[in-house]
């Protein structure tokens, strides 16, 4: 019992130590939340975050965890990073760079049976559900919301494959929620991977690899400055 107390804690520190802790201090105006596509690559310092970082030059607090959903329900864990909205601290933030809902439909209902499951996360409409719901509090506390897709499979095999119709039509809901409000952006990855391109991913042909990550992060740091400049 001992033993498992131990490696339980031991996983939770693990989870709470993929993302930056927020303080009162922070002079950061962007934060980062979400899911593995952000937080991937972040132990070796080349993140999306990073590379925003990069080419703003300027400070980028990320909270993102690997395998954080929209919705998760158990209290701890949630807490300290697989509950993505739960991974927001209010501040004074400009930007609140937002992925997710890809674990939920491969993790929680395989991609198959997700009508239930996509509902809970938005509405055909893109009005009600999770996702809407975290944007508006966002939006409420005064950021700008930039909302990131993910990326399509190269043709090759890749474990998520069978998920492209369900990604897809999230996306179509997202793009339609950012269609309702002027502060909020939906930026797609859709066409960042060429076919038959295995280097923008990880060996696992799941997650970004590092030139993805560096790419991602340009192009979100292009729509930053272009609407910063306006």
């Amino acid at each position: 019992m001992k033993q498992r107390l131990i490696w339980a804690f031991a996983v939770l520190f693990a989870i709470a130590s993929c993302g930056e802790a927020v303080t009162q201090n922070d002079q950061a105006r962007i934060l980062l939340v979400g899911d593995s596509l952000m937080a991937a690559n972040g132990g070796v310092g080349k993140a999306i975050s990073n590379s925003v970082e990069n080419e703003l030059d300027e400070q980028v607090v990320d909270r993102s965890v690997i395998g954080a959903r929209m919705i998760y329900a158990l209290p701890i864990s949630g807490a300290a990073g697989l509950n993505i909205p739960k991974q927001y601290r209010p501040g004074k933030w400009d930007w609140v760079i937002v992925n997710g809902g890809g674990n939920d439909l491969w993790l929680g209902c395989a991609c198959s049976f997700c009508d239930n499951k996509m509902e809970r996360l938005i509405s055909e409409d893109g009005r009600k559900g999770t996702i809407p719901g975290f944007v508006s509090q966002l939006r409420q506390d005064g950021a700008k919301v930039l909302y990131v897709g993910y990326l399509r499979s190269p043709g090759m095999g890749s474990p998520i494959e069978y998920c492209k119709d369900e990604g897809d039509e999230l996306e179509r809901r997202v793009d339609t929620l950012a269609g309702l409000d002027k502060g909020v952006y939906f930026l797609s990855l859709a066409d960042l991977v060429p076919t038959g391109d295995r280097t923008y991913f990880a060996i696992d042909m799941i997650h970004p690899s590092s030139k993805a990550s560096a790419e991602i992060g340009k192009r979100i740091a292009a729509l930053i400055e272009g609407q910063s400049n306006r």
